[in-house]
C-alpha cells in the first residue's frame, strides 16, 4: 500500500477523477490501481481563482510499491497505525471518574474496557434532561446552575461546534475519531482535515458512548456533585459526593478530576484542601457576528456556492506587545449565553453540523497572563472572570446580552455592509460593552480589531456585532500533577483535561482522559 500525499482535486471530484489524478501522481495507469482510500482532505483557497481539493490517500497497486515510489516524490509506504492498550492491573477499588466531559467520558471508556467498571460523577444531568434546562433558559432566562452549557453530560464542548481538529499529533486522536463514528459521527470527520460534529449530532453520539460503559460495568450519577475527599499517607481514600441533598461516602484510591473550566467551586474546594494549583495565562474577549454569505464570499469568491460554510483564524500582536486572535469560530452558528452561576454571564459560540445558520461568529480574544490579574491568590485569574461576568449581567440587569456594533464599540464611523441580528438568547440589548472590561482588555479588543480588519476584509464592516462577554475559553488555573500524571500533593488523584489546564478542546481532551486511564491501569 502507498501513500500519496498533495493529490489535487476538483470541488466537484468524481471517484474517476481521483483515480486518475492518483495514476498521474504516480506514473501508472489506472488500471494498475487496485484500489483507493481518502485519508485526509482539506481545502485550498489560498488563491481565489483556483480553489480546490488537497488530498492524501493510501493506493493499492499491481505492482512493486517500492519502484513506484521511487519515481515520486510525493509518496511513501502506507504506515497504519492502531491505538492498542492492554491494562497491566486492574484496580481492586472501582476508579472514581469526576466529570462526563470528553476527558471524563474517553477515560471512563477505555477503564470500562479494560474492566475497570468507573463512577462516572456528573453534576449536571443527562443530555436529554440537560437539553430541556438549556432550552428553558434560552426561553425564559431560567438557570439551572447546575446543568446548563458549562454543565451535564458531555460537558461544554456539547453546546458548541463540536470541532475536533487539533494542533498535537497523537495516535489517540485517531482513536477518538473512529469511536465517535462507531458511536453515530459522520464517517466525513476521519478525513476532513477539520472535522466537526456539530451540537446536534454530538448529543447522541454522547450518550452511545456512554450507554457502552454501562454495558460494561460502568455506572454515571447525574445531578451529583462532587464537595469533599480524604486522603490516607498521602493516598486519597474516599470522596463524598452529595446526590439531592443526600451525602455519601465513596471508598476509592483512584479519582479523575475531569471537572472542566468552570467547576470554580471544586477548585475552591480544591485549594482549601491543599491541592497545588498555579496560575496559568488564559483569555477574554467577546463575539462577533458576520453574516455567513459576507464570511463566505471573502474566504471562498465565486466558489463559495459549491463549499461548506467558510471558516477562518486570525491573530495579530499589538503595539503593547499583547496577543490577541479569533478562537472557537463557529461558521453558520449561534452566539449563545453560556452562563453558569447565578447573577454572571457569559457567552460562548455553537453550531449545527449543517452549519446553515444565517450568521457566522468567532471569538475575539485578548491574552491575559499572571501579571495582569495575580494579587495573592491562586484563583485571582477565576475571580477576574467573575468579575467581568457580574458586570455583564449587572449592566441591563439580567441575563440579556449586552450586544453592540464593532463602528460604535470602536467609536469609528465606516462602511456597514450588512446588520446581522444578534443570535443570542433568552435576549439582548444594544449597550456600551466597554463598560464591563477593564480598560486594558476594551483598548487591546479595539486595536486588535482594527489589526484583523487588514487581514480578514469582513471585520471591516461597522455593522457586525459584538457580543459579550467571552470568559470561558480555557481555565484559569492548572493543577500540578507528576509524570504520573497524579497530583502531587496527593496520589491517587489524577488532574485531567481542560479544566485541569492540559487540554484545549474536544480533541485534546479526549486524548488526555485516555492517557489518564492508562495511568491508572498501568
Amino acid at each position: 500500500m502507498i501513500t500519496l500525499k498533495n493529490l489535487k482535486l476538483p470541488l466537484r471530484y468524481t471517484g474517476e477523477q481521483l483515480h486518475s489524478e492518483a495514476a498521474r501522481a504516480l506514473n501508472i495507469s489506472t488500471k494498475d490501481i487496485v484500489d483507493i482510500t481518502l485519508r485526509r482532505v482539506s481545502i485550498d483557497a489560498r488563491k481565489k481563482s483556483d480553489i480546490h481539493y488537497i488530498a492524501m490517500a493510501d493506493v493499492q497497486v499491481d505492482g512493486d510499491d517500492s519502484k513506484i515510489i521511487k519515481k515520486c516524490k510525493n509518496a511513501e509506504v502506507a504506515i497504519e497505525k492502531e491505538y492498542r492498550f492492554t491494562a497491566a492491573k486492574i484496580p481492586h477499588k472501582r476508579p472514581v471518574v469526576i466529570g462526563s466531559g470528553p476527558a471524563g467520558l474517553f477515560c471512563a471508556l477505555i477503564l470500562a474496557r479494560n474492566g475497570a467498571k468507573p463512577i462516572v460523577i456528573e453534576r449536571g444531568q443527562s443530555v436529554d434532561e440537560r437539553t430541556k434546562s438549556i432550552d428553558i433558559f434560552w426561553e425564559h432566562g431560567k438557570l439551572n446552575t447546575q446543568s446548563n452549557v458549562q454543565f451535564g453530560e458531555g460537558g461544554a464542548g456539547t453546546f458548541s461546534d463540536g470541532k475536533l481538529n487539533t494542533g498535537t499529533n497523537d495516535i489517540r486522536q485517531s482513536f477518538v475519531l473512529k469511536e465517535f463514528v462507531a458511536h453515530g459521527a459522520p464517517k466525513d470527520i476521519l478525513i476532513s482535515a477539520k472535522p466537526h460534529i456539530g451540537t446536534d449530532m454530538l448529543k447522541g453520539t454522547i450518550k452511545s458512548i456512554r450507554k457502552e460503559i454501562e454495558s460494561l460495568g460502568g455506572e454515571f450519577r447525574f445531578n451529583t456533585l462532587f464537595c469533599d475527599f480524604k486522603a490516607k499517607n498521602g493516598k486519597i481514600n474516599e470522596i463524598t459526593i452529595i446526590t439531592n441533598e443526600s451525602k455519601e461516602i465513596i471508598d476509592t484510591d483512584n479519582v479523575v478530576l475531569a471537572t472542566g473550566h468552570s467547576s470554580r467551586d471544586t477548585f475552591e474546594m480544591l485549594r482549601s484542601k491543599g491541592i497545588a494549583m498555579q496560575q496559568k495565562p488564559f483569555s477574554i474577549g467577546a463575539r462577533i457576528e458576520h453574516l455567513r454569505e459576507e464570511v463566505d464570499e471573502c474566504q471562498y469568491g465565486k466558489a463559495r456556492h459549491l463549499l461548506p460554510a467558510a471558516d477562518y483564524k486570525l491573530s495579530t500582536h499589538l503595539s503593547s506587545g499583547r496577543g490577541v486572535y479569533t478562537f472557537c469560530m463557529c461558521p453558520g452558528g449561534y452566539v449563545v449565553n453560556a452562563s453558569s452561576e447565578s447573577g454572571r454571564l457569559c457567552t460562548n459560540g455553537m453550531s449545527k453540523f449543517a452549519r446553515n445558520n444565517q450568521n457566522s461568529n468567532s471569538a475575539v480574544l485578548v491574552g491575559i497572563t499572571p501579571e495582569d490579574y495575580d494579587c495573592g491568590d491562586v484563583l485571582d485569574g477565576m475571580k477576574l472572570q467573575r468579575k467581568i461576568e457580574e458586570a455583564a449581567f449587572n449592566l441591563l440587569g439580567g441575563f440579556s446580552a449586552p450586544v453592540q456594533r464593532v463602528g460604535d464599540f470602536l467609536n469609528k464611523a465606516g462602511s456597514v455592509k450588512t446588520l446581522p441580528v444578534p443570535t443570542i438568547k433568552p435576549g439582548y440589548e444594544f449597550c456600551d460593552i466597554s463598560k464591563i472590561y477593564p480598560s486594558f482588555i476594551t483598548d487591546s479588543l479595539k486595536e486588535g480589531i482594527v489589526n484583523l480588519s487588514k487581514r480578514a476584509p469582513f471585520f471591516e464592516n461597522m455593522g457586525a456585532v459584538l457580543t459579550a462577554p467571552e470568559t470561558r475559553s480555557s481555565s484559569p488555573v492548572r493543577i500540578i500533577r507528576d509524570e504520573t500524571f497524579q497530583s502531587v500533593s496527593c496520589k491517587g488523584i489524577y488532574p485531567c483535561g481542560e479544566g485541569a489546564g492540559y487540554a484545549g478542546g474536544i480533541m485534546s481532551a479526549a486524548t488526555d482522559g485516555i492517557k489518564c486511564a492508562e495511568a491508572i491501569l498501568s
